[in-house]
């Protein structure tokens, strides 16, 4: 490739050309969370989740609502480079049986510069040809919850989500995705356990490809490869949870929830790590006061590292992501925050994130 050529554009297409294939990280975007409240326990949410933002975590928990409900959050990645916004809407249905929630997710990277045509044919560097684009991920989530078992102690509830994904490089490239996720959730008493599988279909993103006649020179010109056609296949996950609730007096209460995420598709940097089973353990905690006021915190993406960066000393050691937030609770109105990082690296990525929830008003159990 000729060094002269800066072509960020060439190489964000050439990691898409790939043929038909699982990949171990794909629409990775579906895997940050949602909602403050969860994000700030350390994403530990598939068993005691019973709000709208029960659509991404486990669609289950949504027949817990008693009234329509409203959630939005907004986040950003490397100081305002990379934008991650979230909105749901979820409804019981008449009955209190059975529950509805529509969820939508864009991660988007805007403004970002387009230098394949920076160096004229004479060899000359020309500004005024840089272009610029988005790279935007999106997913829709139509989420159905119904009640099993409701009777004293023992509950029981079921929810299934149908996600459509689609996710676009400027006008060069676009994808269309879709898949299926399941989730259960089951109460005995003060326990609460919770299980999704994630992408239990294997979801699929078929990708077209899109360039002038002036762009292919270019990219043949510069040695990189011209896609034409690509699928990219999202290996099914299962997602394990247990929670309890604690009295610590008149007014305080506490949740705590350890969930476990176990992946399939080939070793991960994760706490159990082998070719055919990965365990990433999440654990979080809300304490409550009067169910106004609540703290938050949580543990999560146990990884191995290097103790250091003298790349001499080989010693590993287990490091962890820990994350801190609050929120309160104002008639129909709650307002969370979390202190957390987004990226799951360095701590130098830690971000503010700020979810808003808004009862509407309805059906009220």
């Amino acid at each position: 490739m000729n060094p002269s050529r800066p072509l960020l554009c060439g190489a964000l297409l050439l990691s898409l050309s790939a043929g038909a294939q699982f990949r171990k990280y794909s629409n990775e975007f579906l895997n940050i969370g949602v909602g403050a409240r969860g994000l700030a326990m350390g994403s530990a949410q598939v068993a005691s989740v019973n709000d709208g933002t029960a659509g991404y975590w486990n669609p289950a928990g949504l027949t817990h609502l008693g009234y329509k409900q409203v959630n939005a959050m907004h986040a950003e990645y490397f100081s305002g480079i990379g934008k991650y916004d979230y909105a749901s809407f979820a409804t019981p249905l008449a009955g209190g049986r059975r529950a509805l929630g529509i969820t939508a997710l864009r991660f988007g990277v805007d403004d970002i510069p387009n230098t394949l045509f920076l160096v004229e044919p004479d060899g000359t560097i020309n500004y005024n040809n840089i272009r610029s684009f988005s790279s935007a991920d999106y997913a829709f989530l139509f989420s159905l919850a119904q009640k099993l078992k409701d009777r004293g102690n023992r509950k029981m509830q079921f929810g299934i989500n149908a996600k459509v994904i689609h996710r676009s490089v400027g006008t060069f490239a676009k994808a269309w995705g879709f898949g299926l996720d399941a989730g259960l959730q089951l109460q005995v008493k003060k326990w609460r356990f919770g299980l999704v599988g994630r992408d239990i279909t294997t979801t699929f993103n078929t990708w077209s490809f899109n360039f002038t006649d002036q762009e292919k020179e270019a990219l043949y010109l510069t040695n990189n490869d011209i896609p034409v056609r690509s699928t990219e296949m999202t290996a099914p996950r299962l997602v394990f949870g247990a929670a309890r609730d604690f009295k610590l007096g008149k007014k305080v209460g506490l949740l705590a929830e350890a969930n476990f995420d176990l992946t399939f598709d080939g070793q991960r940097n994760t706490l159990v790590s082998s070719n055919g089973l990965n365990i990433d353990p999440r654990i979080g905690l809300e304490a409550n006061i009067n169910g106004v006021l609540f703290l938050r915190g949580g543990v999560n993406n146990f990884q191995r590292a290097l103790a250091d960066k003298d790349t001499t000393n080989q010693k590993k050691v287990w490091i962890y992501q820990p994350s801190l937030g609050a929120g309160f609770r104002l008639g129909n109105v709650r307002i969370d925050y979390a202190f957390t990082n987004l990226a799951n690296q360095s701590s130098a990525l830690y971000t503010h994130v700020f979810s808003l929830s808004l009862d509407l008003g309805g059906i009220n159990k």
